[in-house]
């Protein structure tokens, strides 16, 4: 059963290296502190603090170490759904942590419990039982700073990873407010004035029915493997593949100011990029050609589904609009609502194609075709919320 408690997931290394080096350090600043001291001690008094010292910090270091091991491991136990990056940072943390205790059980001690019965040491010997002392706890210390280094590279990179995934399937931009949280959630129905961009390809279908699965397949990678890249540049968020088809909208969860400038700029981008495969297409016997609506109005956005399974999703006329502009558009052609082209008309060069009956629609929407851009695209500009 997979543990669902990110606490746990991700506090145990960070808890393991901290105590143990938190202790260690500790030690060693006592250490550090007494030496001094203890050197100017005659020999019969050194040799009595000595003996004192070490067993006694043996009875504490020991325990400790068990439960550092033993947190390192569960925490590398419950990181079995990390990428291999994360597992063996984990196990290295693991391993620096569990260090102090497989010398302990190799026989290695800073000092030997069988001096204690021997005979008086001299000033040399008492000297380097001193300074051993002080590097073992100079290795306690060091293993368990790595450890902690390691341990938050790994938490680092988990991170990383999720964010990865959440990327396949949000936009990075949804996807970074998702992990970043905040006040605002994203995911929490909201109202928003928005530019929706429908596109897909001209008798995709028929072309489907008489072509092989795989040569379907490899159409659409090269298709999206065009496009795709087009949305992240502009900054869109892609809501939904529905096979040849996309829907895309702007100004959420990423504000803009220009959103129906982007739109319009990606879609004449697009169109470019299709005309550039459909030279490959047509060689391979089949024509394919690219239909694209664009609407801008309010939509409420935000989550939808049910538990186990959300979308980021927007609802409203605007979308049914550009879902029957895309619909209703030619091959190769851009077709816009009236309130697009104010926002982009001294940019693009458009022709009106008259009043559509759309399905679904009470009232004929004027639509027009975006042929091309007067001038080469501004660089990007973000707006505020």
């Amino acid at each position: 059963m997979r543990l669902r408690w990110p606490v746990l997931r991700y506090g145990l290394p960070a808890l393991s290296a901290v105590s143990s080096g938190v202790l260690t350090g500790a030690m060693l600043f006592i250490g550090l502190s007494v030496a001094p001291w203890a050197r100017s001690l005659p020999a019969a008094e050194f040799n009595a603090w000595i003996w004192s010292y070490g067993p006694s910090m043996r009875h504490v270091l020991v325990p400790m170490g068990l439960l550092a091991t033993l947190l390192a491991l569960a925490a590398s136990a419950f990181s079995r759904d990390a990428s291999a990056g994360c597992r063996t940072r984990l196990m290295l943390a693991a391993l620096c942590l569990m260090t102090p205790s497989l010398l302990r059980l190799a026989g290695i001690e800073p000092i030997d419990p069988a001096l204690a019965d021997s005979a008086m040491l001299t000033r040399r010997e008492e000297v380097a039982l001193v300074d051993r002392e002080i590097l073992w706890h100079w290795l306690r210390t060091s293993l368990d700073l790595t450890a902690l280094l390691v341990t938050m590279s790994a938490l680092r990179l988990r991170e990383k990873d999720r964010m990865d995934r959440l990327k396949r399937f949000f936009s990075p931009h949804l996807a970074d407010l998702i992990v970043r949280g905040g006040d605002e959630d994203p995911l929490k129905s909201h109202r928003r004035e928005v530019t929706v961009v429908f596109l897909d390809l001209r008798d995709f279908t028929a072309f489907a029915e008489s072509a092989e699965p795989e040569e379907v397949m490899g159409v659409l990678r090269e298709y999206h493997a065009e496009i795709g890249p087009l949305v992240l540049e502009s900054e869109g968020t892609l809501e939904r593949f529905t096979g040849d088809g996309m829907m895309i909208f702007f100004n959420d969860p990423l504000p803009v100011a220009n959103a129906s400038e982007r739109a319009v700029r990606m879609a004449v981008a697009m169109r470019a990029r299709v005309d550039a495969l459909r030279a490959e297409w047509r060689r391979r016997g089949f024509e394919l050609h690219l239909g694209v609506g664009i609407a801008q109005g309010p939509a409420m956005l935000g989550a939808i589904g049910f538990e186990g399974r959300w979308d980021y999703g927007a609802i409203g006329t605007v979308t049914n609009t550009a879902a029957r502009l895309c619909a209703e558009a030619l091959p190769g052609q851009v077709l816009v609502s009236t309130r697009v082209l104010a926002d982009v008309e001294s940019i693009v060069l458009a022709e009106a194609v008259g009043e559509l009956s759309l399905k679904g629609l009470s009232r004929p929407v004027p639509a027009f075709n975006v042929v091309g851009l007067r001038g080469p695209a501004p660089p990007p500009s973000r707006g505020t919320r």
